[in-house]
């Protein structure tokens, strides 16, 4: 299927706000493969031309977190490599289970993550003590893998779950959980875009040009919550958060 150069320039210009949402909260998947779908990609096609552009967005905002001292290594060795894995897991397990499973329960859990958010006592500036290094580990690296795992099968509010689970588990600041789900989303995107590649999903002359405006926007949403910190990390999740639960109850209704 071929693309006129106007459709390519308007999908770039999603892009770069869909980089910038997803940098600071997640869920710029929720404007992208829409806007894909839109250009009458079929609906695999499209899904792994929208892990192919997401890969460089989820890697810049990596990029940029690190070059902040905020990404950690002792916790980044585990989470990577589990978080690569449990996506190669949810992708194999969508051969055999029908995503539209998961949607009601993807719905509950959206607005308990909307209603902890809201009504939780605002953390105090900066992290909070962490737990042993074993248990911290531990934690996050289950973290990794199970809400990877549900990134390579279904997706939606995958960045969101990822930072109230490194906030509530780790006591890690919005701010510094952001960096945290960084790392796993870029791991669990290379592991989506590998199997993708492999069966021809992914049209990649439409991947690279989308993937420097997400470059661009990653790295602006970046330096945004840099400045930003907890609240604005806080606000962003929030509407995201309530877009993801509007945009589900909308397709469960039109089944």
């Amino acid at each position: 299927m071929e693309m006129s150069v106007f459709e390519i320039a308007l999908l770039c210009l999603v892009a770069l706000l869909a980089g910038g949402v997803d940098a600071i909260a997640g869920g710029g998947g929720l404007l992208t493969l829409p806007a894909l779908l839109a250009t009458g990609l079929p609906p695999h096609v499209a899904l792994g031309t929208n892990k192919g552009q997401s890969m460089f967005g989820s890697g810049s905002a990596l990029f940029r977190f690190s070059r902040a001292g905020l990404v950690k290594g002792h916790l980044a060795v585990v989470t990577f490599p589990l978080g690569l894995l449990g996506a190669l897991a949810g992708a194999r397990l969508v051969l055999w289970l029908k995503p539209e499973v998961l949607k009601p329960l993807v719905l509950v859990l959206l607005v308990a993550v909307a209603a902890f958010l809201a009504f939780r006592k605002a953390p105090p500036p900066g992290d909070r003590p962490e737990p042993p290094l074993a248990r911290l580990r531990l934690l996050g690296g289950l973290a990794a893998f199970f809400i990877g795992a549900y990134d390579g099968f279904f997706g939606p509010g995958t960045g969101t779950f990822l930072i109230v689970a490194f906030s509530s588990l780790l006591g890690h600041g919005l701010l510094r959980a952001s960096a945290d789900a960084k790392v796993v989303n870029f791991a669990s995107n290379v592991a989506s875009v590998a199997l993708f590649a492999s069966r021809g999903a992914v049209m990649w002359q439409v991947v690279l040009p989308m993937a420097v405006a997400q470059f661009a926007g990653g790295w602006m949403g970046v330096h945004l919550t840099v400045k930003g910190g907890d609240r604005l990390v806080r606000k962003v999740v929030l509407a995201v958060v309530v877009a993801l639960v509007l945009k589900l109850v909308w397709d469960l209704l039109r089944r």
